[in-house]
């Protein structure tokens, strides 16, 4: 009894840490979301200082914090 408990936790801690492809899929969408809402707040940043001519620094400063993010906010940042 006391080994097929001590399997099935060390089994447990395996499939805990293997690679899943669906926990891949997920931090994706989420760092994608994540690196939408950097650049929305860069946008609405530019719109508050309503300074001529910096649209370039905040469109800038939008991608570095989206692709900060990871994979999904790099996407997020090179479609928007």
């Amino acid at each position: 009894m006391k080994l097929s408990i001590c399997l099935l936790l060390l089994s447990l801690a395996v499939c805990a840490s293997a690679d899943n492809p669906f926990y891949r899929a997920g931090k994706f969408v989420w760092d994608a979301v994540g690196g939408a809402g950097d650049m929305l707040r860069a946008y609405r940043d530019m719109r508050e200082a309503n300074y001529v001519g910096a649209d370039k620094y905040f469109h800038a400063r939008g991608n570095y914090d989206a692709a900060q993010r990871g994979p999904g906010g790099a996407w997020a940042a090179k479609v928007i």
